[in-house]
């Protein structure tokens, strides 16, 4: 999605990327990396007895996945600007793919960079959207 300037894109515009597995390897990496090692995540005997009933991959592991699910061309992405109104509305489990879908919702001009606004849907297997929200990236003008 992110491959053009800011001069080329438009707003509605949309975007999916291809789907990736989430494993318990990803879940144990995670944890050692963010040192976050809430039973939810990391105990198959804790999980049993909540509502979920096995172990659930952390958000911000979910949310780091996706960025890299999104292309990104360097040259034309600044940088990442920020997140907005994030919800975690379902749980990804182990064995769960995930894709990315994005809508463009807004752009802004910077003067020499602009921010690409995106509404972005995490999505599993099923179609079903387990992670919502809007993110910004500061992306360079082609005529700069």
């Amino acid at each position: 999605m992110f491959t053009k300037y800011f001069e080329q894109y438009e707003v509605g515009e949309t975007w999916e990327s291809h789907g990736r597995t989430i494993t318990e390897t990803d879940l144990v990496n995670f944890s050692a990396l963010s040192g976050d090692w809430f039973p939810l995540h990391t105990d198959i005997e804790y999980a049993k007895n909540t509502a979920f009933q096995q172990r659930v991959a952390h958000g911000a592991l979910i949310l780091s996945i996706s960025t890299g699910l999104i292309d990104l061309e360097p040259g034309k992405v600044v940088a990442f600007y920020g997140i907005e109104k994030l919800r975690f509305i379902r749980p990804t489990f182990i064995h769960d793919t995930i894709s990315v879908a994005l809508e463009i919702v807004d752009l802004e001009d910077k003067g020499e960079t602009g921010v690409v606004t995106v509404r972005e849907k995490i999505v599993n297997q099923a179609g079903k959207t387990a992670v919502d929200g809007v993110l910004k990236l500061l992306v360079n003008k082609y005529s700069v």
